[in-house]
């Protein structure tokens, strides 16, 4: 695990987010046969959310001392403006964008990555600065790419 940390945060928050953003687009196909594409949006938004969590926390993120109660609350805030974000995204190139420039092949499945893909430049910055930065008793921010410390 500690070598994993050696590799820049940048670099572990883009496999780790791309994991979670696969998964999340992933989702959305089976989810579109019962829900309208919106709905299928955000709820595979909500899966690949779970899944970020758990790989930000422990893979990118993992010197954040704050509580984990904290850290959660903060990620789903987030992530529910980075739902909104990709959603409105997704739709707007969906029913707008692709068809005006004449794409009609899988505009659904590309108007989602779009979404996901602006989502993630989002999500990387929000997370960073909010959901797992250190403590304010701790009072030191690590720098871009240092080795966190191991407490989580």
């Amino acid at each position: 695990m500690h070598r994993i940390h050696a590799i820049p945060q940048s670099v572990r928050f883009l496999v780790a987010g791309g994991f979670a953003a696969l998964v999340n687009w992933l989702a959305r196909f089976p989810l579109s046969l019962f829900l309208p594409f919106p709905a299928a949006v955000a709820a595979a938004t909500a899966v690949g959310m779970c899944v970020g969590f758990v790989s930000y926390r422990h893979f990118v993120f993992p010197g954040s001392d704050r509580a984990v109660a904290h850290q959660l609350r903060d990620f789903v805030l987030i992530n529910l403006v980075s739902m909104g974000i990709v959603t409105c995204v997704a739709v707007v190139f969906a029913d707008v964008v692709l068809p005006r420039a004449g794409l009609v092949w899988h505009v659904e499945a590309i108007a989602h990555a779009i979404g996901i893909a602006v989502g993630a430049v989002v999500n990387f910055y929000a997370h960073r600065l909010i959901s797992f930065r250190p403590s304010a008793s701790n009072g030191e921010r690590p720098a871009a790419n240092s080795v966190p410390s191991q407490h989580a």
